[in-house]
Order: structure tokens, then C-alpha cells, then sequence
């Protein structure tokens, strides 16, 4: 379910598994095209899991991040907690695992979780599959899926604003 936004700035948590791959890029992604469009917006990253705590993002994200002209903001992977429901207006999770877990988290702000890939026009996957696991190519299509997550949200956010 597409959320209006209509508090200054928009906000928006990125969730995945382990907050060193997907969610950062995400983040990043954001920060970037945002920052290109004018629009102040507010974001972060986090996990679902705790594996990966402390931990910088993966070199071949922060790799492909850096082959497209993205820097990465300072990071550090963290889990999600429950003022992150209070702080942000909508999480974003890259896969429908994501989403279930952020909901039962906070079951009374449920609305408030969704998936990126929702935001992305001319894609049928609803999942950003984990890179981790692959190769460059597979960081390269979650790259171009994410990419297409957060051009939607910036869109939904500006249609949102505009009237």
C-alpha cells in the first residue's frame, strides 16, 4: 500500500537482512537522488537480524555504489528498533520476509511498512534477492532493482507533495 507523505521532510528507514548490502545502497541511492532534485529527505538504513552489527557495508555494494557516482554515508549496520516506527514515515523492506518481521515488531504501526519494490514502476519481482550471496552481477541487478524502488519514491513523494 503506497503511504501519502505529508510531513517535511519525508522520511524513510531501508530494512534488509543483515544492513550491509541492500538497505545501505538504498540509503545511499536516496541521499544521492534526492540531494540531485533539490528535495531534503530524511533516511536510514537497518537490519532485520543482528548477524551483521557494527559491520561496514560490503565492499562489492560500496564497489558498485562507487562505479555509479554514489557515495555511501558513514555506516555502520544496526537493527531496527521500535522508535524507528516514531522516527520514519514508511520502512521499506527489500523482501516480503522484511516486511513481516517489521510488522510483528510494532504490530500497531504495521501501516507504516511495505515493500521498495511496490515504488518501482515496470518490474514484476516484488523481492530484491540478497546479493551477498553472489557475484557482481547479482550486486549489479539488485543495484538496477533498488534503483527503480527509490526513482518510484522520490516520483510518489513529489505526485504526494505537488497536490
Amino acid at each position: 500500500m503506497r503511504m501519502p507523505i505529508d510531513t517535511h521532510p519525508p522520511s524513510v528507514l531501508f530494512v534488509c537482512t543483515g544492513n550491509i548490502c541492500r538497505s545501505p545502497t538504498a540509503h545511499a541511492l536516496l541521499l544521492h537522488k534526492a540531494a540531485a532534485r533539490g528535495m531534503h529527505v530524511h533516511a536510514d538504513s537497518a537490519a532485520i537480524s543482528d548477524e551483521e552489527l557494527g559491520n561496514p557495508p560490503d565492499r562489492r555494494a560500496l564497489a558498485e555504489l562507487r562505479r555509479r557516482g554514489v557515495s555511501m554515508p558513514q555506516h555502520r549496520a544496526r537493527k531496527v528498533k521500535p522508535d524507528d516506527f516514531l522516527r520514519f514515515d514508511l520502512l521499506l523492506g527489500m523482501t516480503s520476509t522484511h516486511v513481516r518481521a517489521l510488522r510483528q515488531l510494532l504490530p500497531q504501526h504495521a501501516d507504516k511498512a511495505d515493500l521498495l519494490m511496490r515504488y518501482a514502476d515496470g518490474h514484476e519481482a516484488i523481492d530484491v534477492p540478497d546479493p551477498w550471496y553472489g557475484g557482481t552481477q547479482d550486486f549489479i541487478a539488485a543495484f538496477d532493482m533498488i534503483d527503480a524502488g527509490v526513482e518510484g519514491l522520490l516520483a510518489h513523494w513529489a505526485a504526494t507533495r505537488a497536490g
